[in-house]
């Protein structure tokens, strides 16, 4: 019980200590492009935006709808992005290349849906 509450503890500071940092930067008007890059860099390090985001689903009703909210656009982008580098390879003629990264992108995303329901049904304490 007490182990839960420490993580919980942790968790709290972690995020709560993230936004401080970023509320002083932005009171010491420093560069927005240079807050851009701490905040990504450090929540790419410390993983805040999993902790975040996984906070934001344990709202009883509306979390994991706010969870499908933002990761909907993840994949348009994936999508954009393939279908963009498509077009410039077909233009430049590089046909076995497009195969190949297009096959990549497909395998990758079916990578994160299968992986997302093998979260979903492997039962995480």
């Amino acid at each position: 019980m007490f182990s839960k509450i420490n993580s919980s503890l942790k968790i709290i500071v972690s995020v709560s200590l993230f936004l401080l940092i970023i509320i002083i930067m932005f009171y010491l008007n420093l560069d927005l492009r240079f807050i851009a890059i701490i905040t990504v860099l450090v929540g790419y390090i410390t993983n805040i935006y999993l902790t975040i985001i996984s906070l934001i689903g344990m709202i009883p009703v509306l979390g994991p709808f706010i969870i499908k909210i933002l990761s909907i656009p993840f994949f348009w982008f994936m999508n954009l992005l393939g279908s963009l580098t498509s077009l410039y390879a077909m233009k430049k003629g590089y046909t076995r290349d497009l195969i190949t990264h297009r096959f990549v992108i497909s395998t990758f995303l079916l990578g994160i849906v299968i992986g997302y329901i093998l979260g979903q049904l492997v039962p995480f304490k």
